[in-house]
């Protein structure tokens, strides 16, 4: 995040994270491109395992992953009783436009390649996933999360 609050303990500029079974990286610089948009971080390696950082990321090799199709399935109903619709409308009111992100490139670790239909995994801090059995196909898994972990930094910056 580039303008973190102060107990963000994840990658922004000038703070430090473990990366998971590397070592330790502080974000030096953000280049953007003339749009705005991030382009590249540019950072310090570490080596030293011993030394305490507050966060640690988990990251995949994107020339060594699988890529593969991801369906995030949120809940369906917006509000907790779906027929509390407003006046004159129905339960259909209360869907959630969101209740699925596909996400048709993502990144996954390269033992995921051998996944087969049926087979269940879990994506850290991301949820419990299932290989679709009709939508998969050699060399292209499709997973489905079925159920979500809990994130409370999430559920604190969506209050904003």
């Amino acid at each position: 995040m580039e303008d973190a609050p102060k107990k963000f303990f994840r990658l922004k500029p000038g703070g430090e994270v473990r990366l998971r079974f590397a070592g330790v990286i502080q974000c030096d610089e953000v280049v953007k491109t003339a749009a705005g948009e991030i382009a590249e971080l540019r950072c310090t390696f570490d080596p030293d395992h011993a030394r305490k950082v507050k966060g640690t990321i988990h990251w995949v090799s994107a020339p060594r992953a699988v890529t593969a199709e991801v369906r995030l399935y949120d809940h369906l109903f917006r509000v907790e009783n779906p027929d509390d619709a407003p006046a004159g409308g129905t339960f259909l009111d209360n869907i959630n436009p969101r209740s699925l992100e596909v996400i048709s490139d993502a990144k996954l670790e390269p033992s995921l390649a051998t996944a087969a239909p049926g087979d269940r995994f879990q994506f850290e801090r991301v949820g419990y996933f299932y290989v679709d059995p009709t939508g998969s196909q050699p060399g292209k898994p499709v997973f489905n999360r079925t159920a979500t972990l809990r994130d409370s930094w999430s559920k604190d910056s969506s209050r904003d």
